[in-house]
């Protein structure tokens, strides 16, 4: 299947060859051709280029954009899309000035998302996610990770992992999924260590022998795992294949950082509190900083210092934190806005944590994030928009007129 789509008003992020991320100075460059056309062979980028170089070929179909433009699609490398009920209560507390910690400790929180969760059917979960996944696909996102950790227990937890593997099974964008059983330690566990050790022994080699993860996951913060506890698991799962993905510097800078560097971190993800040594940490590694501004707004806590992080010459990659408690959005276009508002990224350099550091996050580097030949077509087509400003500045609408997904139209699919 061939398809031609040409007068594109821009074609952003054009690579002959892509870097495999981008840093410091380097993400306030998106390049692009202006009045382009863009060819897909059976879902992969083939060709592009502006349209004074277009050849005639033999193509399938073709659509005329008529002056709209085309990026690659969102790469949202942090999300928890599987859960079974909203936590709309809690949001009424925090209006209230309860704040995240008070809420937890009352038995809400994750707790809440857990106990809700063990009550819901495999079935349902997956019902409900297929539907929340359909609406991010309509809003740009064209690769996506998904977290367990709203179980707690060995059969909720593969129970959660399930559904994200029949939701890779009948969706045609990546799905990377997760396992964060150590997201907070459940009423039947006395104590942390305990549960650390059940998560060691016990449901980590049966989530191993099933394939059903990709990565692993804790979240290091003060009431929730320390830096040891934190270590132990991520060694754990490291003898399973599973690649560390660590929440931490949500609320607190203890040390979770310099931990999850010495473990090889593809992302360390938050980081609303970062210190100096903290930053020290991330220049002498491979790992790249996640940020999820949409909790911060929420919330109503700091948000990431992305324009500190930029300006150390390092990496930075956004993400949704899509989940019931403390970011019920996976809207990545409200994302884009808050990064350019209030973290005080240009609109260029919120792309690139989109995009090309976005899918860097999940391991997707090679097949996702730019416009390169040999690339999935995984495309956002917008309104028609004169620069890239555009998409931050209206941050109450979604500027998309259609989302490709392996070169196959979304709004067609749906007709």
């Amino acid at each position: 299947m061939t398809t031609l789509l040409y007068n594109i008003g821009h074609l952003y992020q054009t690579y002959e060859k892509a870097p495999l991320l981008v840093r410091g100075k380097e993400m306030s460059k998106v390049p692009f051709i202006q009045n382009a056309y863009l060819s897909i062979n059976n879902g992969l980028i083939e060709d592009f280029g502006s349209m004074t170089e277009l050849k005639s070929f033999p193509f399938d179909q073709s659509v005329d954009l008529s002056h709209k433009s085309i990026l690659p699609a969102w790469c949202d490398s942090h999300t928890h899309l599987v859960y079974a009920k909203d936590r709309a209560d809690e949001f009424v507390d925090r209006i209230q000035g309860l704040t995240y910690q008070e809420i937890a400790a009352k038995g809400g929180g994750i707790l809440n998302s857990a106990k809700t969760l063990r009550e819901t059917s495999e079935e349902a979960l997956f019902e409900s996610a297929k539907l929340r996944l359909n609406k991010l696909i309509e809003m740009g996102t064209g690769a996506i990770e998904i977290k367990s950790g709203y179980g707690l227990d060995l059969d909720s937890e593969i129970k959660m992992l399930q559904v994200i593997q029949r939701l890779k099974s009948h969706f045609s964008l990546p799905i990377k999924a997760t396992f964060l059983a150590a997201h907070a330690v459940p009423n039947e566990f006395s104590n942390t260590e305990d549960y650390v050790t059940h998560i060691v022994e016990v449901m980590l080699p049966v989530v191993a022998e099933k394939g059903l993860a990709d990565y692993i996951d804790v979240f290091c913060e003060k009431g929730y795992f320390d830096v040891n506890q934190m270590e132990r698991i991520l060694k754990a799962g490291a003898q399973y294949g599973l690649k560390p993905k660590v929440h931490v510097n949500q609320f607190s800078s203890i040390g979770g950082i310099k931990a999850a560097v010495r473990q090889n971190a593809v992302s360390v993800d938050h980081l609303e509190v970062l210190t100096p040594d903290d930053l020290d940490q991330l220049k002498q590694s491979n790992t790249i900083p996640v940020a999820l501004p949409a909790c911060s707004f929420f919330l109503g806590i700091p948000y990431t210092p992305g324009r500190l992080i930029i300006d150390n010459d390092l990496p930075l990659a956004l993400a949704s934190d899509f989940n019931p408690g403390s970011a019920p959005s996976g809207n990545l276009n409200l994302v884009l806005s808050l990064a350019c508002i209030k973290m005080k990224l240009t609109p260029e350099e919120a792309i690139n944590a989109l995009t090309i550091n976005g899918a860097l996050a999940m391991g997707l580097e090679h097949t996702h994030g730019t416009i390169t030949r040999g690339k999935k077509a995984n495309l956002i087509v917008t309104e028609c928009i004169d620069s890239l400003a555009d998409l931050a500045y209206n941050f109450g609408e979604v500027k998309i007129a259609d989302v490709y997904i392996n070169g196959i139209s979304t709004n067609n699919s749906k007709a």
